[in-house]
């Protein structure tokens, strides 16, 4: 580069990465060179790097992350709109969804389908290798501890980190309030068997995730879809109309970043909501599973936090951020607490001993929020970078929620699109999607999908993203 005035130096540095952003050459949620590097490339001194940082920075394009570096701003262009409120039917109904949702799990084992039709991160997000080495050490030295059982309620290591982490959620536990499960859907399994019946009535959310679908179904339980809007969750004054009129036995909602939605409902819903059950003493199982993965730093309190009746049974896992494969839960049962430890006796008498030794120890050694900082920064910049990719080359008019956390999108597409024909021809494509029907326990949604962006984006990504567009275009 020319030698010329620093004034202009730093202008010019500015003007040729704004292009860069501009031409696309670095996406939204992209980070860009470091200073050090860009010093180099455009032969200017560190000092004149950093000034046309800073310059862009207040312009908006770039954003710095401590110990990370710049990254391009999101927001830089307008986002679809989100979809409206759900409908959902009003009354209570059986539940069938198993046979759909067998399908989408089975194309979960094909390596050469890109699966973006079931809520998984990917290997690359998760600390793979220190868990191994974690787990490759308790098992030589343990002395065959790993071989027995822990009965419920499990590991007192991993029940000790998971009651010193509660407070990040508003709550004070203590070990003994906490049992451990093979994953949070045997939590949640757990705690409706404690609660209700076959034949009660559960309220759940719409649309909802489909392996609690699976489990109402399974138990010979009915649901009761609630309202809920994308953005702050189940409607309460739906839920208030439900509760005078249904005999509502329990309800499940994921109250942080819901799958498929992504709500996240406010503090003062949560209080109300606590408050509205108490009044009609009824439990509320509470699936915190995404609640580690919002993109502030702030982590939202967890309705257990304003319980004082026992009523709130708090379920959660590390599947979505440790390890999937390790099924490692765990339930704070509240009142219930002996039905649960003897359920889970009788269910599968014990979680694994050595995942939940793993999960302990990489938690005492206290990088898990080091770790959560980065993989929050990860996925945010995927659904940005998916939602972008959504906006460009699917149908004018498509719907695409606007999360704050975890990693999944709903989209709603417009006219007469088909999900379950649009989730056929993309297989065909070797691309996997979850049809809406699947969130729905009369399967309606059927002009929505699901997409997870828990993928690392790359060329395989860049590919396919056009190709779905290409075939809901076709569609409409």
């Amino acid at each position: 580069m020319k030698r010329t005035p620093e004034k202009n130096l730093y202008e010019q540095v500015a003007r040729r990465l704004q292009g860069q952003v501009a031409s696309g050459v670095y996406q939204p949620g992209d980070r860009v060179p470091s200073v050090r590097r860009l010093s180099v490339q455009f032969e200017v001194s560190v000092s004149t790097v950093i000034e046309a940082y800073r310059r862009l920075e207040n312009q908006g394009v770039i954003e710095a992350k401590p110990q990370s570096g710049y990254y391009v701003r999101a927001r830089l262009w307008q986002p679809p709109a989100q979809p409206a409120i759900s409908q959902p039917l009003s009354s209570p109904t059986s539940v069938s969804v198993s046979a759909l949702a067998m399908k989408v799990l089975k194309v979960s084992r094909d390596p050469d389908v890109l699966q973006l039709g079931v809520a998984t991160p990917h290997f690359s997000f998760l600390p793979t290798r220190a868990l191994n080495q974690i787990l490759a050490r308790i098992a030589r030295h343990d002395h065959g501890r790993g071989c027995g059982y822990d009965f419920p309620p499990g590991s007192p290591e991993l029940r000790q980190q998971i009651a010193r982490r509660s407070a990040d959620a508003g709550c004070q536990l203590s070990p003994d309030e906490i049992v451990t499960t093979s994953g949070c859907q045997e939590a949640l399994s757990l705690c409706l068997r404690a609660v209700a019946k076959p034949g009660d009535t559960i309220a759940i959310e719409s649309p909802a995730f489909y392996g609690t679908l699976q489990t109402i179904e399974r138990l010979g339980m009915k649901a009761l879809e609630i309202p809920t809007c994308p953005r702050k969750g189940v409607s309460l004054d739906a839920l208030k109309l439900a509760l005078e009129r249904w005999r509502i036995r329990a309800c499940l909602f994921v109250l942080s970043y819901s799958n498929p939605l992504g709500a996240c409902m406010a503090e003062e819903n949560r209080k109300r909501l606590v408050r509205l059950l108490a009044e009609h003493d009824v439990p509320l199982i509470e699936d915190d599973i995404y609640g580690d993965l919002g993109f502030s730093a702030k982590r939202p309190k967890a309705a257990k936090a304003f319980d004082r009746k026992g009523l709130v049974l708090l379920c959660s896992s590390f599947s979505k951020t440790l390890a999937p494969g390790y099924r490692v839960g765990w339930v704070v049962p509240g009142r219930y607490q002996e039905d649960i430890e003897h359920l889970k006796y009788v269910n599968t008498m014990a979680t694994a001993t050595l995942p939940q030794l793993a999960i302990a120890e990489f938690l005492d050694r206290g990088g898990y929020d080091r770790y959560l900082r980065k993989t929050r920064a990860l996925y945010a910049a995927n659904v940005e970078r998916f939602t972008h990719a959504i906006a460009r080359y699917f149908p004018e008019g498509t719907k695409v929620t606007q999360p704050a956390g975890g990693f999944v999108l709903w989209v709603e597409l417009p006219g007469k699109a088909d999900a379950i024909e649009l989730r056929r021809r993309a297989l065909v494509q070797k691309i996997s999607i979850a049809p809406g029907p699947l969130f729905s326990a009369k399967q309606k949604y059927r002009h929505c999908i699901r997409i997870t962006c828990a993928y690392p984006w790359g060329e395989r990504v860049e590919r396919a993203l056009p190709i779905l567009g290409r075939l809901a275009q076709e569609m409409v």
